[in-house]
């Protein structure tokens, strides 16, 4: 599963303009992976991810090629029950989020995010839910953020027992929307969690012999 963490940390051409600014500038998960299937995916090493100051960099947009995917699967929108089985017998789940409050976060199980209008606004690796003694059960996500930031690198979530809130995403072109999609669309979860989430299906390296 280390590969599907590097689909999210290395900068990749997205042909379709859907999150953020397309290409360099933000896309989704899915077409992340699209973009591995159909032309590849370079090693970290050989093309790592050089934005954390904030600095934008032109994309190389022919990278030597390491491994491919076969493809990907997106779960139901909105719904917990499936995320919660891909990421106990699948693996890590890539998941979008509202992380307009995360820079703060230290420890704990956060519940600070804007859950009337959330905006989705960042691409991250679930990896897995548990329960905290004090505070209740959470998602535990794995940022991009470097190991310095969070609890090394991660960050629990609320994650809600029942029936999950809902929000209403006004600025859905931060970070799923598409330039042709609706002008607002209904997030669930702590943070919209819930609301976009895929995972690849088969893995396959291009160094990998029969």
């Amino acid at each position: 599963m280390n590969y599907l963490n590097k689909i999210f940390w290395i900068v990749l051409l997205i042909l379709k303009k859907c999150g953020g600014s397309g290409g360099c500038g933000g896309a989704t998960a899915e077409l992340a992976f699209e973009t591995v299937k159909n032309h590849g995916i370079a090693h970290e090493w050989s093309y790592p991810y050089i934005s954390y100051w904030g600095v934008n960099y032109q994309c190389n947009k022919q990278p030597p090629t390491y491994a491919t995917i076969h493809d990907y699967t997106t779960l139901p929108s909105n719904k917990q029950d499936p995320l919660v089985e891909a990421v106990a017998t699948v693996g890590p789940i890539a998941v979008s989020v509202d992380a307009a409050k995360w820079s703060a976060y230290e420890t704990g199980v956060f519940d600070g995010c804007n859950q009337t209008n959330p905006t989705i606004n960042h691409a991250v690796l679930l990896v897995g839910y548990g329960t905290d003694p004090v505070y209740g059960d959470f998602w535990l996500v794995r940022n991009s953020w470097s190991p310095s930031w969070g609890d090394k690198g991660y960050i629990k979530v609320k994650k809600e027992r029942g029936m999950p809130r809902c929000g209403v995403d006004l600025n859905p072109g931060d970070g799923t929307g598409c330039e042709d999609g609706p002008p607002t669309v209904v997030v669930c979860g702590t943070c919209g969690i819930l609301y976009d989430s895929a995972y690849v299906t088969v893995f396959r390296s291009n160094t990998t012999k029969n």
